[in-house]
């Protein structure tokens, strides 16, 4: 308990900053000034349809460039710092980062540009392009996990006067939370997910039996999916 509360301590964790991922949509002022506000960070993804100015300001310079090849891809570079983030907002210096992503055979298969508040350098722009890379990595799984394989997220958990489907909204997190941990550092789930053979045949699984038979406790569940000698279950008569 002492360790935990060292960890929570704010002292022990002041320096640490958040930077927050967007899309294109949010590359606006409205968005950004409140971040700066709060003292965190931002990488947020651009196209010259939402922020032209920013675009056509750019044509008047020499970026700076550098490329970086990986096992998979080879990663071309251009960067520049400080430029305003459009012509009504003069004031918001925003740093730019443009990213053409080539396999090995040299054919581009992906094209990305970003606004952040994070001074862009030849030492840090490829980690700051992969955490803006990162973005659908988020998206894919974890939103479109929770509109798609079974945790049932809907755009009218944020409505309700009387707040339920905020509640809804929360117990659904909680849930994902649950499984994330239970992913991430409990052996028996990782046990059931391999005896599986997919994780999708998992969740329709442990759907199946939760539905039939009653089960006292995770660790009941999860055994009972390894091993069916193991696991105390009993036919739900309710």
């Amino acid at each position: 308990m002492e360790g935990i509360a060292k960890l929570n301590r704010h002292e022990n964790h002041h320096v640490w900053k958040v930077i927050f991922t967007m899309d294109a949509l949010s590359s606006k002022a409205p968005y950004i000034r409140p971040i700066n506000a709060m003292g965190a960070h931002f990488i947020i993804g651009i196209t010259p349809e939402g922020n032209p100015s920013l675009f056509q300001w750019l044509k008047g310079i020499k970026l700076e460039t550098l490329k970086v090849t990986t096992k998979k891809e080879v990663l071309e570079f251009q960067f520049y710092n400080q430029i305003p983030l459009n012509d009504s907002n003069h004031d918001l210096q925003v740093n730019f980062i443009d990213c053409t992503v080539n396999n090995l055979k040299g054919k581009i298969i992906g094209h990305f540009s970003w606004i952040t508040d994070i001074s862009v350098t030849k030492e840090n722009v490829h980690q700051l392009s992969r955490a803006g890379r990162a973005r659908w990595k988020i998206e894919n799984e974890t939103f479109n996990t929770l509109k798609n394989q079974g945790y049932n997220f809907e755009h009218n958990y944020g409505h309700g006067n009387q707040q339920l489907s905020h509640v809804f909204g929360m117990l659904m997190f909680l849930a994902f939370f649950i499984d994330q941990v239970q992913q991430r550092c409990c052996g028996l789930f990782q046990a059931a997910v391999k005896k599986a053979g997919s994780r999708a045949r998992f969740w329709r699984r442990q759907q199946s039996i939760f539905t039939e038979l009653f089960i006292a406790s995770w660790e009941d569940l999860f055994r009972w999916m390894v091993d069916r000698k193991q696991g105390k279950v009993t036919l739900d008569t309710s």
